[in-house]
Parts: structure tokens; sequence; C-alpha cells
């Protein structure tokens, strides 16, 4: 396409011009002699270049001050992108900018990148720089190019793994949440789920050195049996480079996934609630990571664990484990039966049925009978998955009836219980054994303890009238609405409305807000604790009810995040942000 856009004249006079190609809006300026021509839409956020001022071979646009090379459209600052520069020619006194595919003098005579690498290398340069606007229109146009879901978080899985030598933390966390949410969302909430969790590692690797890893033995000698059991005696003493040497030896020479999930996982219950529930949650969502990406993904990914479980705090050594009720005794003490226990219900695996009643059951006020109401459903034949699932139906009913007469604060006591018995039914369902089972009896004693922060309890949700989603917004934007959302939530679902509807407005929710840690991990442990039930129950609805409650409690904040995605998205199809007044 050739676009005459003026005069040679009219150039030299006025020392811009302005034309269209397509939909395109180009400027071309007059500068030491010579014409240069660019998209007249700053790559920032779209500001009209032709109103810049150009200097020594720079354009200045004088929205935020961004600095372009005239010849190349090569940005001096990372925030704004490269702007597009096209040919001019002139031809009996005219301008003619020409638009075409290929070469271009954006790339130096060489063929223009494919636009999908070019935003790869965006998105590398977003998350590296902590430009948070530049991820955004990454990863929406990526989206928008049909590159997969799983592509954008292998690329923040490789650079949250490699530049956080601390390991595995928040950040990639929320990444794989908000990934496994993502088919439950509205269409329009899955590239901003990706940002938030994107921007997450970015912060999250801030500032901290980078992860050098460590090679395996070398032996292929080695029983995996015992591979698992210097693995976990090498965590049990803190010692980080012999537990990640052991660990990618266990990969290197075969032992199956499954058998190096059952290992790290007891690892992480061989103590009592490793640091208040991380530790089991983070294992959890390393394991996703691993089944998103390929087993390829296991060496660097499972390694990030190392340092964090080692150094874990050990809830046995904290006093509310230990008086006025001494609960890793109790926990000790039951751990050895669990062997004889699964034995016992094996025969009967199957006939058990009593999963929410146990639930309510560990909701008591005598820790000793909690355990044995464990045992006992142990030994009826209750499988794995049962009491995970029950343990983390009770920690969320915890939620669900939180009083706000209780400190703000504790919004997080209970938070923690909650998604660790998620990551632990999980893990359950991952790799049951009987050493991953103390978990059942870790997570049932730490919602024992949060007991009091159902003292009093909270009303149950209850509907009044009819029940419209709309509703809910008022609850986001308004501070306090705590037990209105919850009634709302639990109305729409007992009514029998379409439950995916509910999760996905609770999720639009949550991306409105610059959440933090915690609300990503209860919104994705509501979203799976309620799908493990079926629709329209009242245990789901519970446990919705129990979400709507903690974003209600914490809403409204600055929403900043979701506005730079808005800006990412308008860009992307070409909308003006810039307006004259």
């Amino acid at each position: 396409m050739r676009v005459n856009v003026g005069t040679v004249d009219d150039l030299r006079a006025r020392g811009f011009l302005t034309g269209k190609a397509g939909a395109q809006p180009v400027c071309v300026f007059w500068h030491e002699g010579r014409a240069y021509a660019l998209d007249d839409r700053c790559p920032h956020m779209g500001f009209p270049l032709h109103r810049g001022t150009v200097e020594n071979g720079l354009l200045t646009c004088h929205w935020h001050h961004a600095r372009f090379d005239l010849s190349s459209g090569g940005t001096m600052n990372l925030f704004a992108d490269d702007v597009r520069a096209y040919p001019v020619d002139i031809e009996d006194g005219c301008v003619v900018v020409v638009v075409e595919d290929g070469p271009s003098a954006s790339t130096g005579g060489r063929a223009a990148p494919e636009p999908a690498d070019r935003h790869r290398r965006r998105l590398a340069e977003g998350l590296e720089q902590g430009l948070t606007l530049v991820t955004a229109k990454a990863t929406v146009s990526l989206l928008d190019g049909g590159v997969p879901v799983t592509e954008l978080v292998r690329t923040g899985v490789d650079f949250g793994t490699t530049y956080r030598d601390a390991g595995w933390g928040a950040g990639l966390t929320v990444l794989v949440a908000m990934a496994n949410v993502a088919p439950h969302l509205d269409a329009e909430d899955r590239a901003l789920a990706l940002v938030h969790g994107l921007a997450f590692v970015s912060r999250d690797t801030r500032g901290r050195p980078p992860s050098f890893p460590l090679r395996p033995l070398g032996s292929r000698g080695v029983a995996p049996e015992r591979l698992a059991h210097w693995y976990r005696r090498f965590i049990d003493g803190r010692n980080t480079d012999a537990a990640e040497r052991t660990l990618l030896t266990a990969l290197e020479t075969g032992v199956p996934l499954a058998g190096v999930a059952a290992m790290m996982t007891a690892a992480a219950t061989d103590h009592v609630f490793l640091d208040g529930g991380h530790t089991i949650d983070f294992t959890n969502k390393a394991f996703e990571a691993v089944g998103m990406l390929g087993e390829e993904y296991a060496p660097a990914v499972l390694a990030s664990l190392v340092p964090g479980t080692a150094r874990a705090g050990r809830s046995e050594e904290q006093g509310q484990w230990r008086h006025p009720h001494d609960l890793a005794g109790l926990v000790a003490e039951a751990a050895a039966r669990l062997p004889a226990l699964a034995a016992q219900g094996e025969a009967r695996r199957g006939s058990w049925d009593g999963v929410s009643g146990l639930a309510w059951a560990i909701l008591g006020d005598d820790p000793a009978a909690i355990v044995e109401d464990i045992c006992g459903a142990l030994a009826a034949g209750a499988t794995p998955e049962q009491l995970g699932r029950a343990v983390a139906f009770a920690a969320g009913l915890r939620i669900t009836r939180f009083h706000t007469q209780n400190d703000h604060g504790d919004w997080d006591a209970v938070h923690h219980g909650f998604t660790a018995a998620n990551a632990l039914h999980q893990a359950l369902v991952r790799a049951p054994s009987t050493d991953v089972l103390r978990g059942v009896l870790h997570g049932a004693l730490r919602v024992y303890l949060d007991r009091f922060l159902n003292v009093p309890p909270a009303r149950p949700p209850r509907p009044s009238g009819s029940v419209d989603l709309g509703d809910l917004q008022a609850c986001w934007d308004t501070q306090g609405q705590v037990d209105e959302a919850g009634s709302i939530a639990y109305g729409w679902v007992v009514a029998g409305n379409d439950q995916r509807a509910l999760v996905a407005a609770l999720g639009k929710a949550l991306l409105a807000e610059d959440a933090g840690f915690h609300w990503y991990q209860i919104y994705e442990a509501a979203v799976r604790q309620a799908a493990a039930w079926p629709p329209g129950s009242e245990e789901g609805a519970l446990l919705l009810a129990g979400c709507a409650r903690f974003l209600a409690a914490h809403t409204p904040t600055r929403r900043e995040l979701a506005q730079v995605v808005r800006i990412a998205s308008r860009l992307r199809r070409g909308e003006t942000l810039f307006e004259e007044a």
C-alpha cells in the first residue's frame, strides 16, 4: 500500500504530515533534510506522536516522555515498546508512505519478525523489568493470536524458577492457580487472570538473586526407597544441597513422577503443618505445574521446592500445638496407627459415605474426639480423597462462619487452614499414602485451633427474596457487605441456578481488584472444593458463600491492575485512549 500524505513543501513548512494507511494513522516528520514515517500512535498508550517533539534524531512523546529513534522506531524506554517505521518515497513533489509486509526501515532491511515472536520477547522484557503494562499487552496479543495458556504459564515458570534463589514462592503459586481457574472464568477475564499471575511472578523475583541448579549424583544404582529415605532425612536436617541432589538423582534415574510426588509430599508432612500450610500448598502447585507443562519441567520446578521445604517453620515447635493440649503428640500417636487402620478399611472401601458428617465433626471442641473420628472413618472404609475433602470442607466452613466482629487480620488465619486443606486434598488424589494421610490430622487440628474465630459463628447464609448475581457488585463496591455477599452466593446455588455463573462472577470480582496473595488462593480453593461436590449441593453453596464473604471483606481496592489490562486490550483493538477535551 502506498499512501500519499501531502506535498514536500507542506512537510517542510509544518515539520510533519499525517495520513491513514487503512485504519492505521501514520505520520511523517521532516528532520535534518529528510523524511521519516512512523505509526502515529505511541505504542505505550496511543498518544498521537505527531504532537511530539523531534530533536537530534529522537522523537519524544509528550504524554509519558517515551523517546523513539526516528529512523528505526526503536524506543529508548522499554515501557513504551518500539513504534513501527515505514519507508518514504518522494514522487513529483509528493510524500508517499510505503506500507507493506516484509522488509522495512524498522528492521534494517531484514524481514520483519513474526508478531508472536515480538510479543514473546516483550513478555520476557515485561517480566524482567517489572513493566505490568508491557506484560499485559504481550499477554493479550499472544492469547488473541491463538497461543495456548500453557505457553504463557511456561514462560512465567521458566522465569520464576530461574530468577528466585529462594525457590518456589507466592508468585508461581498465583500463576498456576490462575491457569487452573481460567476455564471457569468468562472469556474476557482469562487474559486478566494470567496477567495477575505473571505480574506476581515478576514482583516475587525482583531484587532477588538467581537460582543456580545443582547436578544429580551420577549414580544409577540407588534404589528409589533409599533415595526417598535420603531426601526426607536431608529435609529433616535442613540440608538443602543434599536434598536437592537426591531429588535430581531420583528424577535422573527414572523414578516415576508419582513416586517422586509421594516422597516430596511425605517430606512436607513429616513435620506438623509446615510454614503455616504454605509448604503443602507450594508442593501441590509445583506438581500441578509439572502436570500442565510436562515431565521435562520436573527437575527445575521440583528442585525449587527444596529450599522452602527445608527451612519451613514446624508447628510442633509452637506453643499452641503443645499447650493446653499436646496436639503434636496426639498427631504422632494417631499417625502410628494409620497403616493398620488403612488396611482394616481396605475391605470396606467404597461403602463409606460420611464426608459431610465428618467435616461437621471436625468443627468440634475436643481434639482427641476429632482425631478418633478421622481414624474411625479410615477404618470404616473412607478413601484418602474423602478424608481430604472432609477436612477441606470443615476448613471452608470456618470462613463461611467467620464473624465480622473478629480482628480483620484473622481472615488470614482461617484462610491458611482452608487453602492448605485444599492442597492436601489434591495431593491425596495425586499420590495417596499413609504418610501423606498424616496431613489430614494436621489439617483437622488446625481447623480445631481456629475454632475461636467462630465464637460466635456468623449467622448461616440465607437468601432474602429473589437472587440476582448483579447484586454482588454493591458488595464489592461498599466495604462491610460481608454477610450480604455470602447470602447472595448461597442463595444463587441452592435456588438451582447455574453454579458456573457464580464461579465466573466471583472470579471477575477477584480480578477487578489489586488482590493479595491469599485472595487468589481462597478463590481457587473454593472453586475446586465446590466442584468436588455435586452441582447445586449444600456443601458447594456454603463453600462459595465463604469465598464471597472473604472477597467482600477485602474490597474495594484501588483496582489499578485491571485498568492496566483494559488499556492493553483497548490498544490491541486500536481504540483511542487519548481524546481532546
